[in-house]
């Protein structure tokens, strides 16, 4: 579980600690230099890294090459640079990494929010994180690539005032899966029996 007080100081505000701590739970890790690398589609076995400065060297090892997700939130190591020289320790230092990863899954989140037709009702709710955190796994909603698209603004999920409509930093050139520089490699294709169970609620407010 996340400390409470590294979820006040560093996750996205318009995320409660409640969803943060869900959204890490389900999508992140525990450890603050885990490495997941995924290449067509397969897991690539890289050693544990013992250092963030040991965690960097990995991550730009492979960055470009497949899809790399890092630290507390496995966020995706690629997004928003166009040079490996713009990787840097950072990305693995915890309060870093889900300050980053946050404000990118609450982008997410307004993305699905919006596609539902911005509901009011907590009953949607559960339906929305999970669809969020869907998308967060695999870079992809509803044809939407997540991690490329505009933000939308408007409510992350039922929480405060709508966000106006922005653009997180270096949200271009983005991978379509994952966020990464490079695109999985031709033919490769999604393991359909990888993906969640999803329920379709007659596309509350209709689809924008």
């Amino acid at each position: 579980m996340l400390d409470v007080a590294l979820i006040e100081k560093c996750a996205d505000p318009s995320l409660t600690p409640a969803i943060v701590e869900q959204f890490v739970a389900a999508a992140g890790s525990d450890d603050p230099l885990a490495i997941t690398v995924k290449s067509g589609g397969r897991l690539v076995l890289v050693p544990t890294p013992a250092s963030p400065e040991a965690a960097l060297k990995i991550i730009r090892e492979y960055v470009g090459k497949a899809n790399v997700r890092v630290g507390l939130t496995q966020y995706p190591a690629g997004a928003g640079i166009t040079d490996i020289a713009q990787l840097d320790a950072a990305l693995v230092d915890p309060c870093e990494n889900l300050k980053r990863g946050t404000a990118l899954f609450a982008k997410v989140a307004r993305i699905v929010t919006k596609w539902y037709g911005s509901p009011t009702s907590r009953e949607v709710m559960p339906q929305l994180i999970d669809d969020a955190i869907h998308a967060w796994r695999t870079g992809i909603f509803e044809g939407t690539q997540v991690f490329q698209a505009d933000d939308p603004g408007g409510a992350t999920f039922l929480r405060g005032k709508p966000l106006p409509k922005m653009r997180l930093e270096g949200d271009v050139g983005l991978e379509e899966e994952t966020g990464e520089i490079a695109a999985t490699p031709p033919g490769a294709a999604t393991d359909a029996a990888s993906a969640e169970m999803r329920i379709d609620l007659s596309r509350i407010g209709g689809k924008n």
